[in-house]
């Protein structure tokens, strides 16, 4: 793949962004280096490999749901900045139209 003005112009288009011409430069720079990064995993022998879609054989590892201790209102509501001694006290975010 041959990376050039037109493609960087291009991609900077489509990711909404503007780059002065020693961005533009550097950029192209980083562009070949990862292209020649793929194109050199291309090169590895891969036969007999199994692909990899999970990290981990685990499948949904998940604790079990057991009751335990909760906190208190009044330890909750300590570190509050406003309460009004039951509930925290936010701003309002949703207005009537």
């Amino acid at each position: 793949m041959e990376v050039n003005d037109a493609l960087i112009d291009n991609l900077s288009n489509l990711a909404r962004l503007e780059f002065s011409a020693e961005e533009k430069e550097n950029i192209k720079k980083d562009l070949r280096r990862m292209i020649e990064f793929v194109e050199k995993l291309g090169e590895l022998d891969t036969t007999g490999t199994e692909p990899l879609l999970h990290m981990s054989p685990a499948i949904n590892v998940l604790r079990n749901d057991e009751p335990g201790d909760s906190v208190r209102r009044e330890e909750a509501l300590a570190n509050a900045p406003v309460t009004d001694g039951t509930y925290f006290k936010v701003p309002k975010v949703i207005r009537k139209v």
